[in-house]
């Protein structure tokens, strides 16, 4: 089930960045009482009682401003209300209400999404009890009047929060479709793929960046069984919006990764792997998503006997954090290899959903033990005791252990590489969870 994702909007310097490293838990966002400090959007993986989502921080919006980088956090803003399924309208009770709260306002309402008003800075109820009253006029429900920097309120926001977090999220559960993200930077060919796949020209295609605004699904059907394309764009509004893209397109990834069972990660043969295509990538591989590496215009590289090789090594390299990643070479223009597409998703699907039976796992990390003594600190050793899986997408298993910081992480790797000699899980990330047992308990 993806989760659901919650914007933190408002006008500048009202508090945002502050409520979001309260809710998030970290100092993400920088935090400075200066108007326009947060100029990307940043989000992080939140969980509030048995519930988890997705927080955006974003820019304030200044509706009427016509200064550049304000108009750029406005554009940055829009897109989280856009892909948001619950909007943290924050507010100022010491400024109180002004013209600019009525316009965002005017501009959520328009958004026909739910929005939970936060009225900030209530250190002393007492005090400021009454002005919170105030914010009623705007229309948009009871006013939650918090502290995000004393951490007063949170539970009773969180809580209205939650009581968004809906139907919609669990029809997607129901839908069994396999959803397959077609992520990456822009201008590298993602709608052109999906208009290869689907044979239709159902997404706006031209070759400047962003030209797709809003993020679409696609059903194609392919050797009789039906799968749903996500295609992520929306990276930017308005051509005069020069800088890095990049902020522009992390949260529509986001949001798709989110909802996908398999992300295929597009890249620009002609421009190589980049750090950008890094941090798109590292966005699936956090979420534990099954991952497929697309190289796009494959048709458009001179190539001799080694460029493949070459290629695949520069691209392992850049993105070593996952080499379980599966490589595809294609062209959207000629369909080079796109009819393979679809047979590794189904692979990935398999891999993602593998069960191992305890016994066997339980082997195989006894030989791994036995083959590669177990890391030791100040005389005492790791001893592992017993190993299961408890999840797949992704598949997740559970080590327990004599003592868990004697678990080093390079160990926990080597364990994973066994793993996947025996049984493996290609294009799918596995999650381990290391626990404490007594000798006695295991």
């Amino acid at each position: 089930m993806s989760k659901p994702i919650v914007a933190i909007v408002g006008r500048p310097n009202v508090g945002k960045s502050t409520l979001f490293n309260v809710i998030a838990g970290d100092s993400i966002s920088i935090v400075k009482d200066t108007p326009g400090v947060t100029r990307d959007r940043i989000y992080a993986d939140c969980t509030w009682l048995d519930m988890n989502f997705t927080l955006i921080d974003t820019g304030g919006i200044e509706p009427d401003s016509s200064d550049v980088i304000l108009s750029q956090m406005r554009e940055q803003a829009q897109i989280a209300i856009d892909t948001a399924d619950v909007i943290i309208f924050i507010v100022d009770v010491r400024q109180g209400l002004v013209d600019s709260d009525y316009r965002v306002a005017d501009i959520l309402r328009k958004s026909r999404k739910p929005v939970v008003l936060a009225v900030n800075k209530v250190d002393s109820f007492q005090k400021f009890g009454n002005d919170v009253y105030e914010f009623y006029n705007l229309g948009i429900g009871d006013p939650v009047p918090v502290s995000a920097a004393s951490r007063l309120g949170i539970g009773d926001l969180l809580d209205a929060v939650a009581a968004h977090f809906s139907a919609e999220k669990l029809e997607d559960e129901e839908d069994e479709r396999p959803r397959i993200a077609i992520v990456g930077k822009p201008n590298v060919g993602k709608s052109s793929i999906i208009n290869r796949l689907t044979g239709e020209n159902r997404v706006i295609v031209s070759n400047i960046a962003g030209t797709t605004r809003d993020a679409v699904d696609t059903e194609v059907v392919h050797n009789g069984t039906s799968y749903v394309l996500i295609d992520t764009a929306g990276l930017r509004r308005k051509s005069k919006v020069k800088e890095d893209l990049e902020r522009y397109s992390i949260i529509r990834t986001v949001a798709a990764v989110e909802r996908a069972d398999v992300v295929v990660v597009v890249i620009d043969a002609t421009e190589g792997v980049t750090e950008q295509d890094a941090k798109v990538a590292g966005i699936a591989h956090e979420r534990g998503k099954g991952i497929i590496v697309a190289v796009n215009k494959w048709d458009a590289i001179e190539k001799n006997d080694k460029t493949i090789y070459e290629f695949s090594r520069k691209i392992r390299d850049t993105l070593s954090f996952m080499p379980y990643a599966e490589l595809l070479f294609v062209s959207a223009v000629t369909g080079q290899r796109l009819g393979r597409l679809f047979d590794l998703i189904d692979v990935v699907r398999q891999n993602q959903n593998l069960r191992v039976a305890t016994g066997v796992l339980n082997e195989i990390i006894s030989e791994a033990a036995a083959m590669q003594q177990p890391p030791a600190d100040k005389g005492k050793r790791l001893k592992i005791y017993y190993t299961t899986q408890v999840a797949v997408k992704p598949p997740t298993f559970v080590i327990f252990v004599n003592q868990k910081d004697l678990m080093h992480f390079s160990y926990v790797r080597y364990l994973e590489n066994r793993i996947r000699e025996a049984f493996g899980f290609r294009g799918t990330s596995l999650k381990f969870i290391i626990r404490e047992r007594s000798g006695k308990e295991a």
